[in-house]
């Protein structure tokens, strides 16, 4: 089996991810495109309910093409027709975590100038505060059992529109089809910076395409179009899971299976013993939680050929366990939401433990010193990358754009990596300070950040530490305005307030009190003597 079936990705095929949705609804029909909480919904249908909402967009709102539209779902049928229909709108799509802060998603939605949101209705109550502090004018909300049937939903002082009244209300309008090409804007994807701010990586049509491509070709011999099964228990809102699941898979004529909950272990594997999965994506902490059930090991694992790892290390314990207990490998890539998202990918059958394997087809990686010269190989050195999947830049920051972009058009990742003598690529070292918690990435300034702002604290600084359950957890060390302060109130005070500021896989686990923090000779805290 070669590395890759192919050496050039054919860029002809498709002429936007609207021409992708609806040649691939059309050439798969009545296969299922999607399973979630026990209801199948076809490709046929996907592409009925998103055309409806395209049209609804179009002549019962204001937006036009290129507008921003915000989708702020859990993994649920409903997120791929809301995006498929604002796509197809012309719109540009925001992927949101539904467990963000009022303060994190305001950021967000202005930095981006998102006009329109889709939310879940069980989140409504979390955004009085947040629409009346930015330019959103349409919300659409849904329950997560609408697929089913319609429920109710309880008003409150945000108004909106059932997404499904929306839908509905588009069966019976004329769709106008949108003319977009392979350089237009198809997503903002937000992803922290080493500042701590967080910014949207420009992802075009072509990028997603491209990507999907490029995995195909890295994986295409295990898959057989109409046919595959794919388990999706990470967030598609992530654009590791959007990825695969929303492109990549539907493309191929695959079911997705929607996990809405994958905290849920007993739940997952119910869900997992009623399909006949060939496919499943997951990282380091989910492998491990899953093979200690006995549920999990007891399932049917016949029809599994591809497992695919990434958003954090994978450890050569998780690995093996996964083997023994399913009989499948596992391949472990390594991408960025500027890379939409993948840049390198073991193959199936052919994975080298402890690499993120090759780039995928036309990609090529250098590994640059300080000044951006390449090392030579076996040094370690800066991850830097170029593609048709690189992003386009960071959404209204040229200043921030140039700082990733080398003279030579590659993007600088800021992960420290080596390359070997046969072509396979290690990931040394993360960005210097970045916490990754069950493959989220947490950034210290943003938190030092939050941090500051309570009045008990003086100074503080962040860092990571090992964590069994998460892999990092976030520890924060903290010098208190009032050295004689009583530290267990403190310490109450200010998970309480950190709580209501940070998502929760951002909130210290560990907090601790220091009379002084290390620094350098000219004031700056020195975090890796605290990593010490």
């Amino acid at each position: 089996m070669a590395y890759d079936a192919d050496t050039s990705i054919d860029m002809t095929q498709y002429e936007s991810m609207i021409d992708l949705i609806e040649q691939s609804a059309l050439r798969y029909g009545d296969k299922t495109a999607y399973s979630c909480l026990k209801k199948a919904t076809s490709f046929a249908e996907v592409e009925r309910l998103s055309r409806a909402f395209a049209a609804y967009l179009q002549q019962h709102t204001e937006l036009v093409k290129g507008d921003r539209v915000a989708i702020q779902l859990p993994n649920i049928t409903q997120f791929a027709i809301a995006a498929y229909g604002a796509m197809r709108a012309g719109m540009i799509l925001v992927n949101t975590n539904p467990l963000y802060t009022p303060r994190e998603l305001i950021h967000q939605y202005n930095d981006s100038g998102a006009k329109a949101l889709i939310v879940l209705s069980d989140l409504l109550p979390t955004l009085t505060d947040v629409v009346a502090s930015t330019d959103i004018d349409y919300v659409f909300a849904t329950h997560a059992l609408d697929m089913h049937a319609a429920q109710d939903i309880e008003t409150g002082s945000v108004n909106f529109t059932r997404l499904m009244d929306a839908i509905d209300t588009g069966l019976s309008l004329d769709y106008q089809p949108v003319k977009a090409t392979l350089s237009d804007l198809a997503v903002l994807q937000y992803t922290g910076g080493t500042t701590g701010l967080s910014k949207g990586a420009m992802l075009s049509h072509g990028n997603l395409i491209a990507n999907a491509m490029q995995i195909k070709s890295r994986i295409g011999e295990r898959l057989v179009q109409g046919e595959e099964v794919f388990v999706a228990p990470l967030p598609v809102y992530h654009i590791y899971a959007f990825m695969v699941n929303l492109v990549l898979y539907f493309e191929q004529g695959g079911c997705s299976v929607l996990i809405p909950n994958p905290r849920d272990i007993s739940g997952l594997i119910d869900t997992l013993s009623q399909h006949p999965f060939t496919g499943f994506a997951g990282l380091n902490t989910l492998f491990v939680g899953l093979c200690h059930q006995p549920s999990f090991k007891a399932l049917d694992f016949s029809h599994l050929k591809v497992t695919i790892s990434g958003g954090t290390a994978l450890t050569q314990a998780a690995a093996s366990m996964w083997q023994q207990t399913t009989g499948c490998t596992i391949s472990e890539g390594y991408g960025l939401s500027e890379t939409s998202p993948v840049v390198s990918l073991n193959a199936p059958g052919l994975e080298q433990l402890g690499t993120i394997g090759k780039p995928v087809i036309e990609t090529s990686v250098k590994i640059l010193d300080l000044d951006d010269n390449e090392v030579p190989i076996g040094e370690i050195g800066e991850l830097a990358v170029s593609g048709p999947q690189v992003m386009q830049g960071y959404w209204n920051k040229p200043e921030e754009t140039a700082k990733v972009m080398t003279q030579d058009g590659y993007f600088k990742t800021g992960d420290v990596a080596l390359a070997t003598p046969d072509g396979l690529h290690k990931i040394v070292d993360r960005k210097k300070d970045m916490i990754i918690v069950s493959g989220f990435n947490v950034y210290p300034n943003e938190v030092e950040d939050i941090l500051s702002n309570h009045d008990a604290v003086l100074e503080c600084a962040v860092v990571g530490v090992d964590d069994q359950h998460s892999g990092e957890a976030v520890k924060a060390v903290i010098v208190l305005s009032d050295p004689n302060s009583d530290e267990a109130t403190a310490k109450q005070q200010i998970e309480g307030y950190c709580r209501e500021q940070l998502t929760a896989y951002k909130v210290p686990k560990i907090i601790d009190f220091v009379a002084s923090l290390p620094k350098s000779t000219v004031g700056k805290i020195l975090r890796r003597e605290l990593r010490k």
